[in-house]
């Protein structure tokens, strides 16, 4: 058996009227005239076969029946109210939403995301990694961190941090006997590579005149398992040392040689240019470029 439901716009004036008092002031908040809502009331009346209101040149005052009527549809008009606003609040609520090289990630930016949310704790961030060429029209990300030389078709772009290499070890490995003292000492020791910086190691290598002997050594998926490695004493990486301050601050990891190489490449923040920024891509630059600075 079919529910029956008076039609819904009476039935919304008069839960503004009954809660107002008013005709006029219900009109005001429904944004109509008072006689369209005195003839919904109306409406709504013939429906239930009851007067709801008295009606007199004082104004309006609720009949028994309008009372009744008024308790127990009132509740049901504010919990529409309260589900209504708190999606229009988390629809007005967009995270912000990032991606980076994990390496990148784990020794930047995690680190500095505290001092974000400091600032701004309005806004949500939501960070993905990943290594394939970022694609806005497939992925829906607002900002990504890409790897590169800044040519991009279609995205605008921020330069964060320059590519400075250069070989780093754990102090353990440098007590050690045959420990390299000497750019060509790394023919007796292996070496890390990683397996999508595969030329790091030949490019370092090449830039300071030193041997031949980039193929050799341990190949890991990643730089931060290489660094890892390195911190246990398993070898020699070649070291993003941007992205390595606080290793080698603390001397958890030991730069080697005093040879850093700067190259033509930089972590780069990107975005579609066919859309502007919003405020919360707008802070979120200026974020970056303020770290970019502080470093």
């Amino acid at each position: 058996m079919s529910r029956r439901i008076p039609p819904l716009n009476p039935l919304h004036a008069f839960e503004a009227a009954a809660r107002l008092g008013s005709f006029t002031r219900a009109a005001q908040e429904l944004q109509v005239t008072q006689s369209a809502v005195s003839r919904q009331v109306a409406v709504l009346e013939g429906y239930l076969k009851r007067r709801l209101f008295n009606r007199d040149h004082h104004g309006i005052t609720l009949t028994t029946d309008g009372e009744s009527y008024r308790r127990e549809v009132a509740p049901a008009f504010a919990r529409i109210g309260t589900a209504t606003r708190r999606l229009l609040d988390a629809a007005e609520v967009h995270p912000l939403r990032i991606r980076s090289y994990s390496t990148f990630a784990t020794r930047w930016l995690l680190p500095r995301l505290p001092r974000f949310h400091q600032h701004h704790p309005g806004i949500e961030v939501r960070l993905s990694t990943g290594i394939a060429p970022v694609d806005f029209m497939r992925e829906e990300l607002d900002v990504a961190i890409q790897f590169g030389a800044g040519d991009w078709p279609g995205l605008d772009q921020q330069k964060l941090i320059a590519d400075v290499i250069q070989p780093v070890c754990s102090p353990k490995l440098l007590r050690r006997r045959n420990a390299p003292r000497t750019i060509e000492d790394l023919r007796h020791c292996t070496l890390l590579h990683t397996k999508y910086r595969r030329n790091d190691w030949q490019d370092w290598l090449a830039a300071v005149g030193g041997p031949e002997i980039a193929d050799g050594g341990m190949v890991l998926p990643g730089s931060v398992l290489a660094y890892q490695a390195a911190m246990e004493g398993l070898g020699i990486a070649m070291g993003q040392v941007p992205l390595l301050r606080s290793e080698i601050t603390t001397g958890v990891l030991v730069p080697l040689f005093d040879r850093p190489v700067e190259r033509k490449l930089a972590h780069y923040a990107v975005w579609p240019a066919r859309h502007p920024p919003d405020q919360r891509l707008r802070l979120f630059l200026a974020w970056l470029e303020r770290e970019v600075g502080i470093d």
